[in-house]
């Protein structure tokens, strides 16, 4: 996404990289929760005084001590550029979701090379080649290239589920996934699912480490949404 789109932006919480639109923005990005006020730690519940001083989870809005606050890591779901405040239940959580965004991101934009098939029927091969799917740069839709007449870009918005749907094994007994099942809503409104099987070809490694990547994200967009309604 072109750096137009977004502007640096100084909050009582730290800097943070905003989109200029909400409607454009990435689905892997969540809103700053209000902060909660207290007279106390919401943890621990030790007092607040002029020594003991009220602080704020970036991530979650309590209103915590020091002890209870201490942590800090950037918040790219949030748009923090700089590392913020979190408690320990948040900070677990978002040095996983920063793996994602340092490691996973990379793998869906660069993209893999695949089979495509109509729902989960292998009968129904849709494409005569190979085609490849990567994740838009704006983070917004799967995108298709090669042989794919017909076939929509989807909206990351409008995943409905995101399933592994066939398993290999390696030398090492280790299970990775070979083909990915994707249900969505197509822009006539109606459910639709494609089926990903990864291509025996030279770029069989990175296709696997797509399809593994594609399912963290779809968890990712999903547990927000859980947590917004």
């Amino acid at each position: 996404m072109a750096t137009s789109d977004k502007r640096l932006v100084k909050s009582k919480s730290g800097l943070r990289m905003m989109y200029m639109d909400e409607r454009i923005q990435s689905p892997f990005v969540i809103q700053e929760p209000p902060w909660t006020d207290s007279t106390q730690c919401e943890k621990c519940q030790v007092k607040f005084d002029f020594i003991k001083r009220k602080h704020h989870c970036r991530r979650c809005g309590k209103c915590l001590c020091d002890s209870c606050c201490k942590n800090q890591a950037t918040l790219p779901r949030m748009g923090f550029i700089d590392p913020v405040r979190h408690c320990q239940s948040c900070m677990t959580i978002t040095k996983k979701e920063n793996e994602f965004f340092d490691k996973h991101i990379k793998t869906l934009l660069a993209g893999g090379q695949f089979k495509l098939y109509r729902d989960d029927d292998d009968s129904e091969y849709l494409s005569g080649n190979v085609i490849k799917c990567a994740l838009s740069t704006d983070h917004r839709y799967l995108q298709f290239e090669g042989d794919v007449e017909g076939l929509e870009n989807i909206y990351i918005g409008k995943l409905e589920s995101v399933q592994i749907a066939a398993v290999s094994i390696d030398h090492q007994g280790n299970r990775f996934g070979t083909g990915i099942a994707i249900r969505y809503v197509n822009a006539l409104g109606n459910t639709a699912m494609i089926k990903l099987n990864v291509d025996d070809g030279a770029a069989h490694k990175q296709s696997t480490a797509w399809v593994a990547a594609m399912h963290k994200a779809f968890t990712l967009v999903y547990e927000s949404r859980k947590t917004n309604t």
